[in-house]
């Protein structure tokens, strides 16, 4: 089955290094990145959808982040 997570951070490094962590892990980009001001706390977001195919059924209960 392909799963599906959507990354998101400040537009610092950090946001670098969780895609690239994801990627590591066999994620693949889908899609675009999106770049929005968030007003509320005036910094720039960052965000990138990611997909994978792992063995298995899909559960809510499935931990994206650990595949």
């Amino acid at each position: 089955m392909k799963i599906y997570r959507f990354l998101s951070e400040d537009d610092t490094s950090a946001f670098c290094h969780k895609v690239s962590l994801a990627l590591s892990k066999g994620w693949e980009l889908y899609g675009p990145p999106t770049y929005a001001f968030d007003a509320a706390r005036g910094v720039m977001r960052c965000g990138q959808a990611v997909v994978k195919e792992v063995l298995g059924t899909y559960s809510p209960d499935l931990k994206l982040g650990d595949q």
